[in-house]
């Protein structure tokens, strides 16, 4: 049970910085992952215990992690399928709190 249950490469350039490890061991984390047809992606993270929310993307650079614990990506330029995965994420996220 020690070995990762995804493991996914990453398809930006190093400029982009390090993509998160995100470790969901304490069972207190929901976890979404999301690619588009570009192979841009998209790190959805939303601790169970405080509630906050946090998005990463290669593309805005890895290391930036917003918050849109309200749902608020106002920040963000999404095409429709990301605003879909991403609406997705926060109402499967909220039921866990």
């Amino acid at each position: 049970m020690s070995e990762p249950l995804l493991r996914i490469p990453n398809h930006h350039a190093a400029s982009c910085g390090d993509p998160p490890i995100v470790n969901g061991t304490e069972g207190r984390c929901y976890i979404g992952y999301f690619e588009n047809e570009h192979g841009e992606q998209w790190i959805f993270t939303r601790d169970r215990k405080s509630g906050t929310a946090t998005l990463h993307g290669g593309d805005i650079g890895w290391n930036k992690a917003i918050d849109i614990t309200s749902g608020s990506t106002n920040v963000l330029i999404l095409n429709h399928s990301e605003q879909d995965w991403l609406r997705a994420c926060l109402k499967a996220s909220g039921a866990f709190l």
